[in-house]
């Protein structure tokens, strides 16, 4: 279980960094796109608002509570659209829409 530890701490250590975080992101949500996981895509807003100072601080950013947040970014959350916005933006990041690229036949 510590290397588990190591490794988790390691990882939020790399998202604290915008640019990671904005890629990891990213990429969650496409996956998001292609499978439809919500668990994973709110697995990944969770790291990401824990290597940005954790729950309490972000929650306080966004004007929620800690218990809220907990409950939107769980693995059965369901967070409003303008919680969503709202932590992405306390993140430093924006939901853009632009259009879907062309798929190889």
């Amino acid at each position: 279980m510590d290397n588990f530890r190591d490794f988790r701490a390691l990882n939020l250590s790399l998202l604290r960094e915008p640019e990671d975080a904005n890629v990891y992101l990213q990429v969650a949500l496409e996956e998001y796109e292609n499978t439809g996981d919500t668990d994973a895509l709110l697995s990944v807003l969770r790291d990401v608002t824990e290597a940005q100072g954790g729950m309490t601080q972000m929650a306080q950013k966004i004007n929620r509570s800690r218990q809220s947040l907990y409950k939107a970014l769980s693995p059965k959350g369901n967070p409003r659209l303008d919680t969503f916005l709202l932590l992405l933006h306390a993140l430093g990041l924006r939901l853009a829409i632009e259009p879907q690229r062309a798929t190889l036949k």
